[in-house]
């Protein structure tokens, strides 16, 4: 019986190592920290950041990236960008979809509504990878809470891109990224000073436009997060109270019971 406690023993310690050793193996430079103001259990979205997010999706990231979990009417919704209904319908109208069969049994085009969602840039997942090289942009639906480091690691790789050391080769259709594992990705550099008008007037750095798309990314990721932090403070306040309560009754109870001599 020892002799498989040892054996049991031994592979736990092997397998612990081989994982700090992997850990380390990927542990790359340190993410850049950002205040976000969704984070702590008070945590808001800052609505015209989530606008400003959603018009860099739009502008730069949409040509590559879907978002299949989101519809146009959640983009007038309480708790996200709040544009008015009239604005998410003006948004939702400037993309066409194939629709059908009509009653000929043909597909057809129309403008997008509130209630699609948001129409894919490419058809399937093999016209995405021959558009990018063989590499398949994933969807950023849920991509903040997906990838170790949430918010923080997206920023980082956004504003992490740089010319690589001397003594590292690239191949061709590659990036070297300073926050991405093993240092190498193959979406181009996305963002450059100036590449968005925001429409707000705010001026377009290239922090400025990565703050406010990984902010539109984390609400898409946890739309009802204000919500939660909202039932979360409600249901501390309520424990509280109740904690109090049962000291203070538990306190009267015990009172009456005489001690012993």
């Amino acid at each position: 019986m020892k002799f498989y406690f040892k054996i049991i023993f031994i592979l736990f310690i092997l397998f612990a190592f081989n994982n700090q050793r992997i850990e380390a193996g990927e542990k790359n430079k340190e993410l850049l920290k950002v205040d976000w103001s969704f984070k702590g259990i008070f945590g808001k979205f800052d609505r015209a950041s989530l606008q400003r997010g959603y018009q860099v999706y739009s502008e730069v990231c949409a040509s590559c990236h879907s978002m299949k979990l989101l519809s146009y009417r959640n983009l007038a919704e309480k708790g996200g960008p709040e544009f008015s209904k009239e604005q998410a319908k003006a948004i939702a109208s400037n993309f066409e979809l194939t629709d059908g069969p009509n009653s000929d049994g043909e597909m057809f085009t129309r403008s997008a509504k509130l209630s699609d969602k948001f129409v894919e840039p490419y058809q399937n997942i093999e016209e995405a990878k021959a558009s990018n090289g063989g590499s398949y942009p994933p969807d950023m639906s849920v991509l903040v809470k997906a990838r170790s480091g949430g918010a923080n690691y997206i920023y980082s790789v956004l504003l992490g891109y740089d010319n690589p050391p001397s003594d590292v080769t690239i191949a061709d259709g590659v990036y070297y990224n300073t926050y991405m594992i093993g240092n190498k990705i193959m979406m181009p550099n996305p963002l450059s000073e100036g590449l968005v008008e925001y429409n707000d007037g705010t001026k377009a750095t290239k922090e400025q436009m990565a703050k406010d798309v990984v902010t539109f990314l984390a609400w898409a990721a946890e739309p009802h997060l204000e919500a939660r932090h909202k039932i979360g403070f409600k249901a501390i306040i309520y424990l509280i109270i109740l904690s109090i309560l049962a000291y203070f009754s538990m306190k009267r109870l015990w009172s009456r019971v005489e001690p012993e001599v």
